[in-house]
């Protein structure tokens, strides 16, 4: 009974800001790593952000812009993103699995077991 819904895509000018927003689904008493990935036509799914055991990890063309948060009260993981470019216009995916990972093992997409539908974030200029 595990589920993850994204909200809060959409268009966005360049140098903006967005929030996105997963409202998870997720088992009791589990510990679970929950993340961000996005893909563009044609290419594959790409790591953004993570957060697991109360530390967050960023792909390195999003830190300083963009903000991984956890809100366990209502059940749910965010992405604040900031000064936003023309290459960040892609498909944006709320992952989960139980456990956790490090710096490296939570840009390996093969680890997230539950995935969201997407929601699509378009960056104009």
């Amino acid at each position: 009974q595990v589920s993850l819904v994204e909200s809060g895509g959409g268009l966005v000018q360049a140098g903006g800001s967005q929030n996105l927003s997963c409202a998870a689904s997720l088992r009791t008493n589990r510990p679970y790593t929950l993340g961000w990935f996005r893909q563009i036509p044609g290419k594959e799914r790409e790591f953004v952000a993570a957060i697991s055991r109360g530390t967050s990890y960023y792909a390195d063309s999003v830190k300083g812009r963009f903000t991984i948060s956890r809100d366990d009260t209502r059940n749910s993981v965010s992405l604040q993103m900031n000064d936003m470019k023309h290459e960040d216009t892609a498909v944006y995916y709320c992952a989960s699995f139980e456990g956790y990972c490090t710096t490296v093992g939570c840009r390996d997409r093969r680890l997230y077991r539950y995935w969201g539908q997407g929601t699509q974030v378009t960056v104009s200029s």
